[in-house]
């Protein structure tokens, strides 16, 4: 590199500088700021004197001044400093931009600054040490150092960071050579003439070049430009006529105004093809990842329309529904089971009308025909044209789920029945005795009939348990309980509340005598033997009988009924004795209204 800027330091300073003037095109600059760009920050001050040091070395075996030369060498040193800074803080990696016109705003901004500052400093230095004027100086060292920043500064960048957009010569290299002859050969016809101002004819292949191969085609075929239309000004050619009668500072200007306008003309296009490239690639990746994502993922992906139309399905759906992607799409297959349908519905239109995501889950047939529960997320999404919207379903296979929590109910209800079951006799246990008590209460308030509690006590039942064994016991218990059961109507209740203690609530009575009549069928069904293991066993029982036609409170009914019971116990047992429940709460006093023994005579 720092032969390079000495070379191109000593062509420039030797062969196209008239006497006392700055030279008319300086490209030195433009490979140091494209040098420095393409590599980290903290080895500038390394490039920036070497830089320098190079190009002071020139200017000063060439005989220019020790002052003047460290002056002009110090210009440029700013220059490209300025450059280099304002580049890289607004845009810290040139190879990858996060905007290429945004990099090209910059770019264009920076160059003509510091080349505008360098143009004052130096131009004052000259026009004081010469004869030539101070804006004639500045126009050509301003136009020189803009060109040669512009055409060298980015060749430099293209070679050194291929990401710009250098040619692929294994793939383009001829493509490439074409191009670049078009250039050359319209080029070298327009400028080797003088009869017709054909100037704008070079700009076509230029744009062309530019559209094939981008940042390498500008470089390219400016240079190409540069290097044909300098050396036809240089012999006398020129399809202009001021250039051609002129004199040697207006033929710089005017070739400096020519390559500006190619730069011009084509870095624009150039740039916003690289921002397009980058946004597509951008794209690409992005709906890759996206697919990757769709394609791989075990949930089933669906890209729906308002309508229900299936514009996209994941390759999953083969794993979970049996079904091939492009057999869903088709819309002669109604998948949803019926009873969903109108839910399904309704989420895509409560998902398209607040454009929040919603979870749901259906029934879905498999290709085989049964059904397979999915939960999905649907959520909005913009359409393919880009003004509609657009529902996705990202859904999984929750059949075994559904199964476990469809088994947990079972089980749920199979222990709330146990709970409520006695699981000895079958009959309700307490806890169901003392809710039903509560209902029929509720239900006593809003008849005129009556009710009757009765809580009956196997009589010796201890005896049976220590003579005969516990099972014998057990047995004895389900006979009992069965027997109750059936000596009561289908609407009332027989519970077992405890060891050898059962109660029956009994509604809708018209008067005691039903009471009554409903516990001497239970006394006579209680009177026939219960065989166990073969042996024939006697069992009695005392029951206690609460009778209401008014509401009352749990408590105040089941103290008559235990009061009767105690009553019928104390009698000797195997008897049952009846007693009134009022409104005012129990009464130890409560009047024996009726007795009866199980052979049918009173007490």
């Amino acid at each position: 590199m720092i032969l390079l800027i000495s070379i191109t330091a000593w062509l420039s300073l030797n062969i196209d500088r008239a006497p006392g003037e700055v030279t008319s095109v300086w490209v030195a600059n433009g490979l140091l700021a494209g040098w420095m760009l393409s590599r980290p920050t903290g080895r500038w001050p390394i490039y920036l004197v070497a830089g320098s040091v190079a190009a002071l070395a020139v200017r000063l075996l060439i005989g220019h001044g020790i002052v003047y030369s460290i002056a002009l060498s110090v210009f440029n040193l700013l220059e490209v400093l300025v450059i280099a800074v304002i580049i890289r803080r607004a845009v810290p990696d040139v190879g990858n931009p996060v905007s290429w016109p945004r990099l090209g705003r910059v770019a264009t901004g920076g160059t003509l600054v510091a080349c505008a500052i360098s143009g004052v400093l130096a131009s004052l230095v000259v026009s004081a040490g010469s004869a030539t004027s101070f804006l004639r100086t500045f126009l050509i060292w301003y136009s020189a150092h803009v060109v040669g920043m512009v055409i060298v500064g980015t060749l430099t960048l293209v070679a050194h960071r291929k990401g710009i957009g250098l040619v692929d010569f294994p793939t383009q290299r001829w493509d490439f050579v074409a191009s670049m002859l078009l250039i050359a050969v319209v080029g070298s016809a327009v400028f080797y003439q003088s009869s017709d101002p054909l100037l704008f004819l070079a700009y076509p292949p230029l744009v062309f070049a530019v559209l094939r191969h981008r940042f390498a085609g500008v470089v390219g075929g400016i240079l190409i430009l540069a290097v044909i239309s300098s050396i036809a000004i240089t012999l006398g050619h020129s399809p202009l006529p001021l250039v051609h009668d002129g004199s040697a500072t207006e033929r710089a200007i005017v070739l400096q105004l020519f390559i500006g306008a190619a730069c011009l003309t084509s870095f624009p296009i150039a740039l916003a093809m690289a921002e397009r490239a980058r946004l597509s690639a951008r794209m690409r990746e992005s709906e890759l990842g996206y697919r990757m994502l769709a394609n791989y993922s075990h949930d089933v992906v669906v890209r729906m329309r308002a309508d229900g139309e299936r514009l996209y399905v994941s390759p999953s759906a083969k794993d979970v529904l049996g079904w091939e992607p492009e057999e869903m799409l088709e819309p002669s297959y109604g998948l949803i089971h019926p009873d969903d349908r109108a839910t399904q519905e309704q989420v895509i239109a409560t998902v398209l009308a607040s454009g929040e995501p919603v979870t749901t889950s259906c029934r879905v047939r498999h290709k085989q025909g049964h059904y397979i529960w999915m939960e999905a997320d649907a959520r909005p999404i913009p359409g393919v044209d880009g003004m509609a919207t657009d529902v996705i379903f990202a859904g999984r296979d929750i059949t075994k789920r559904m199964s476990a929590e469809d088994a947990l109910r079972a089980s749920r209800k199979e222990l709330e029945a146990q709970a409520r079951i006695d699981s000895l006799t079958g009959l309700p246990n307490r806890r169901q005795f003392d809710e039903q008590l509560v209902l029929a209460l509720n239900r006593l308030r809003q008849s005129d009939s009556g009710l009757a509690l009765m809580y009956i006590d196997i009589d010796f039942f201890k005896a049976v348990n220590d003579c005969h064994g516990h099972a014998a016991g057990d047995e004895v218990l389900r006979v009992f309980g069965q027997r109750l059961n059936n000596c009561v109507r289908s609407g009332d209740l027989v519970a077992r509340i405890g060891g050898d203690e059962f109660v029956v609530i009994v509604e809708d009575l018209l008067s005691v005598t039903s009471a009554e009549i409903i516990a001497r069928k239970l006394t006579l069904a209680m009177g026939e033997s219960i065989a166990v293991n073969g042996i024939e066993l006697d069992v009695t029982a005392s029951i206690g009988i609460a009778f209401s036609t008014h509401p009352a409170g749990t408590k105040d009914l089941t103290s008559v009924a235990d009061a009767a019971l105690y009553a019928a116990k104390k009698a000797g047992g195997n008897t049952w004795r009846l007693r009134i429940a009022n409104d005012t709460g129990p009464s130890a006093d409560a009047p024996v209204v009726s007795t009866q023994t199980l052979r049918g005579s009173p007490v």
